[in-house]
């Protein structure tokens, strides 16, 4: 990239394209540094615009196209938040193995924006999808098709995840395009539907009964109002009931899961977010592209007092049926009592075997997809059937269990990406070894071995 090549200004009139990786470009700080995005990633890039209604801040948006599929069924959207530190989050969104699990189970692409947002610009420029948001990600669906050889991708229906402002924005996106989304998991933040004295400036939205037919899940931190009542995101679960209840006490497919050990921060949602739009998406999506969205059924439903800790099939809940958390069904259920306990979803399913191990000299390399249920933890390398090492020794993750990929405050993978290779630094000249590497979840079960892979000691 060249560090020289810069944007004359945030707010230049002429939108226009860019892509990678046909040409080179470079932008503002923080948001110049980003992985590249070859194959099978795929980059646009529209400029900020000055029209009135139009998006007011450049964005980015990349989207993983899962390997060998032939006709994609869906796009699953990941949504980061407002400030600069969420939205240059966006920028590793799409190279998340865990979300990739997902998108790759459904044959649906996983998009993330990027908006560039400056620090205390106005969030609902961007994360109010009636400023030119909604206009913006559905051109660039279309411009994302055309790039990658998909361009049903314009049309396919939408699984959107939203943090903070992104759960604004995917809220909104309920509401406005009802008929085109699948499912939405609201992370602190949801839409209005009726307006807030203490935020005048943000429109509330109409209700639209179509909308009410959408799977949506409320998800706010214990911390943001529940247990906690004061601090800065005090004000998340009242939104939250206001939206919940409007939705609800319609009919609507709504539930609520209390994350029990955070604020704001995204925590561990990850394990029941990605298996809750996994049940939706089975359930939704037309078994042939291009069909309409498939009802999500309701007779096998369970109910939850909104901040309880018990479910119960819909037919034996003694509370009000409108003014309770609403699952599809028994297993969603059982999943969701879990998590608002501790977190820690249960998981039997080990992850898949890595392939494809190469190894030249003394350097490994290999290819993993992540375990849909509980992602990626680490890797066990072998060498002569013995153990030789934890990649990486040592888990990272602030913000809830440790990841391979580490995450961000916007549960996105940090950067630079953790490579998948290895470096026998103990590796003697002469000496001929056999590597097997293990993939380990996030709960600790083990992969069964990557098939062997033997290098002659003469060639290191």
């Amino acid at each position: 990239m060249n560090p020289t090549l810069k944007l004359s200004s945030l707010y230049r009139t002429a939108v226009f394209l860019i892509t990678l990786p046909t040409l080179l470009w470079s932008q503002n700080p923080p948001y110049d540094v980003f992985p590249e995005a070859d194959l099978p990633y795929y980059r646009v890039r529209y400029e900020a615009s000055e029209q009135p209604g139009k998006l007011s801040f450049p964005v980015n948006y990349t989207v993983w196209i899962p390997p060998g599929v032939k006709t994609l069924r869906g796009v699953i959207v990941h949504q980061h938040g407002c400030g600069e530190g969420s939205c240059k989050s966006g920028l590793s969104g799409a190279f998340d193995l865990h979300w990739q699990a997902l998108a790759r189970k459904h044959d649906c692409a996983l998009l993330a924006p990027a908006y560039e947002q400056p620090q205390k610009a106005d969030c609902q420029l961007w994360c109010d999808p009636r400023n030119g948001s909604a206009e913006t990600f559905v051109k660039c669906l279309v411009d994302l098709g055309n790039k990658s050889g998909h361009p049903e991708l314009a049309s396919v229906p939408w699984a959107l995840w939203g943090h903070s402002g992104g759960g604004h924005w995917a809220g909104g996106m309920v509401l406005l395009y009802p008929q085109r989304v699948a499912a939405a998991w609201l992370r602190s933040g949801v839409p209005l539907l009726e307006p807030n004295p203490d935020r005048p400036s943000i429109k509330p939205h109409a209700l639209p009964a179509a909308a009410l037919q959408v799977p949506v899940m409320c998800n706010p931190g214990t911390k943001e109002g529940v247990t906690v009542k004061d601090g800065r995101f005090a004000r998340v679960w009242p939104a939250n009931e206001v939206f919940f209840y409007g939705m609800r006490g319609k009919g609507g497919l709504i539930g609520v899961s209390v994350d029990p050990l955070t604020a704001h921060e995204c925590g561990n949602q990850r394990y029941f977010a990605i298996p809750w739009l996994n049940a939706c998406l089975q359930m939704r999506l037309p078994k042939v592209s291009g069909k309409p969205l498939n009802a999500m059924p309701t007779d096998k439903a369970w109910l939850a007092s909104p901040t309880g800790f018990e479910a119960h099939p819909a037919a034996k809940y003694d509370g009000d049926p409108l003014k309770a958390a609403w699952f599809p069904n028994a297993n969603v259920a059982r999943g969701w009592m879990q998590y608002v306990k501790d977190t820690a979803v249960v998981d039997t399913t080990p992850p898949p075997a890595p392939t494809n191990l190469q190894v030249t000299g003394n350097q490994l390399r290999w290819q993993v997809q992540a375990d849909l249920e509980s992602g990626l933890a680490h890797f066990i390398i072998e060498r002569d059937g013995r153990f030789l090492a934890n990649l990486p020794e040592q888990g990272k993750n602030p913000f809830g269990r440790p990841l391979f990929q580490n995450l961000l405050y916007s549960d996105t993978p940090t950067q630079p990406l953790a490579p998948l290779q290895f470096s026998d630094t103990n590796a003697e000249q002469g000496t001929r070894y056999t590597y097997r590497v293990i993939a380990v979840n996030t709960v600790g079960l083990k992969s069964k071995p990557s098939s062997k892979s033997t290098v002659n000691g003469n060639n290191r």
